[in-house]
């Protein structure tokens, strides 16, 4: 990876490696984040007995392993697949595919100011790490807040604007999503266009711009009210504005309106 800092990795490391060439006694893999040669050792494909070690891994594929030894001296690396767990490797693949984005919106951020990606992390990428916990985490806050946190981090004023409005372009940020129930009565003669009304007010409650509601029935009188937001606070404040709109609109047609507790 062109921005890392550590030539080798740590013994219990996660590793992304690129299977090359299958003998009986194992695999030899290239470690895809540090151009270093590994052995995964048929020992370590499987905790039971492995017949043919192609019924596992193969050659061109891209396979997650844990580091068990490093020998620097030999420059060789010891791996292990059966270590390597169904979450551990999920997080790995969700972490390399974070880390080449964030890589190439470096880049991007480095050709509009006519510098080099490398000169640029050095001013930026290890202070977004060290606050942010990791440089796509940096450049996501800054897709959802904007060029402060990066001021405050340290980064000239400068580039984090630059920083910020590609990350806005490119970055789509994940949404939460709540989900709640309510019921909604009304025994007059039209009723339901009372209650089709306090629905209808309620999806067009002052919400911020990515925020969406849906309402739906689930079996009359009870309708369920899906928010999505950027985050929980958000979302919660939401459903706050929309159920006070419902409830205040049913209750003066003369209905009745009840938020079901959340389990």
């Amino acid at each position: 990876m062109e921005f890392k800092k550590s030539e080798w990795p740590e013994p219990g490391d996660l590793v992304l490696t690129s299977v090359q060439r299958i003998t009986d006694y194992g695999a030899y893999v290239t470690l895809d984040e540090y151009n270093k040669e590994g052995l995964l050792h048929i020992s370590e494909v499987y905790s039971g007995w492995v017949r043919n070690i192609r019924d596992f891994v193969r050659e061109g594929q891209k396979v997650v392993l844990k580091v068990l030894r490093v020998n620097i001296e030999r420059g060789h690396v010891d791996l292990s697949l059966r270590r390597v767990s169904k979450r551990e490797r999920r997080e790995k693949l969700l972490s390399w595919k974070r880390e080449r984005k964030a890589e190439g919106l470096l880049r991007s951020v480095a050709e509009k100011l006519n510098s080099s990606a490398d000169e640029l992390y050095a001013k930026t990428g290890m202070l977004l790490e060290e606050k942010f916990g990791g440089l796509y985490e940096g450049l996501e806050t800054a897709a959802r807040e904007g060029s402060d946190p990066l001021i405050e981090a340290g980064v000239p004023t400068d580039i984090a604007i630059i920083i910020a409005d590609i990350a806005k372009e490119k970055i789509k940020l994940p949404m939460v999503k709540i989900t709640r129930t309510i019921e909604l009565q009304c025994l007059k003669p039209n009723g339901v266009e009372y209650i089709r009304e306090a629905l209808m007010s309620a999806q067009k409650v002052e919400k911020p711009e990515e925020g969406k509601i849906h309402i739906y029935v689930l079996a009359a009188p009870k309708y369920a009210i899906e928010v999505q937001a950027k985050d929980y606070k958000e979302a919660e404040n939401i459903f706050q504005k929309v159920s006070e709109t419902t409830i205040k609109t049913i209750t003066q047609a003369g209905g009745t309106g009840v938020i079901q507790r959340a389990k």
